[in-house]
């Protein structure tokens, strides 16, 4: 395969999949990821791709709209990458997963390609994409669209998330502090919560930057029964929070394994 045949290949599988963070373009193209960054700097030059730390995604034409979720954050995009791969090997074929919108639940979602599951799911994009997989089985909650992110919320959708059960719910957020787990809209936040009750596991996924920052509405204060997955370890002020409460945390590496903290008094 020539170069060029290789960054057109290259340019079709983003197309396809709208935003691809290096990792998946390596492993998907038998390349390094040196030789990944320097196909996504041609195309990117070319016109059509747009380079983040950590991935590229499709340029939008004016006026076609575009989930904002996809690009709004791409910082610690691999350290990303390290907590979608932990959270979709804990998914066995035939088990039920409930997915909120963001950058990481789609992440996950990714990687659920040959895997037998059940997804639940109140993304748009996650559906979307799930569509093209015909392994997965996709449950959509009813709604009320926030166009920005994709999601749909509102009492329907509650309401939805109140009469199902799932084996697992994975979610992201906005912030962790030592007083809980925030958010950036109190109706994302009351659908998470309905997502947490569903579940008989939840995880919440936090990269480093979420640490220390509060938002506008506290989704859940720590207590037994959560987990925390993230890339670095937390401050001593929010993992003794952690432990107090009962959460358990769960640190990503690069070579995708974890240390598990089981932080419970």
């Amino acid at each position: 395969m020539t170069n060029k045949q290789r960054l057109d290949h290259i340019e079709d599988f983003i197309r396809q999949q709208k935003y691809v963070d290096l990792h998946t373009i390596a492993t998907e193209f038998g390349i390094s990821i040196s030789t990944v960054r320097r196909a996504l700097n041609d195309l990117e030059q070319k016109g059509g791709i747009r380079r983040h730390h950590g991935g590229a995604s499709v340029v939008e034409d004016p006026g076609t709209g575009g989930y904002d979720f996809i690009t709004q954050d791409d910082t610690n995009a691999d350290e990303k990458h390290w907590l979608a791969s932990y959270l979709a090997a804990r998914l066995q074929p035939g088990m039920s997963v409930m997915l909120d919108g963001g950058t990481t639940t789609y992440a996950v979602a990714r990687l659920l390609a040959n895997k037998r599951v059940i997804v639940i799911t109140n993304s748009l994009p996650i559906a979307a994409l799930l569509n093209e997989v015909s392994a997965c089985e996709t449950v959509m909650t009813g709604g009320t669209l926030y166009h920005r992110l994709g999601v749909l919320y509102g009492p329907i959708c509650e309401a939805t998330l109140a009469e199902m059960h799932a084996d697992v719910a994975i979610m992201g957020c906005a912030g962790v502090t030592a007083e809980g787990i925030w958010n950036s809209n109190p109706l994302i936040s009351a659908y998470q919560r309905k997502m947490m009750q569903a579940a008989d596991q939840v995880y919440f996924a936090a990269d480093s930057s979420k640490f220390g920052k509060r938002a506008m509405t506290l989704t859940t204060p720590h207590r037994e029964g959560l987990q925390l997955v993230t890339g670095v370890k937390p401050s001593a002020t929010i993992e003794s929070a952690l432990r107090t409460a009962g959460t358990r945390l769960l640190i990503a590496g690069q070579d995708s394994t974890f240390t598990q903290s089981k932080v419970s008094s």
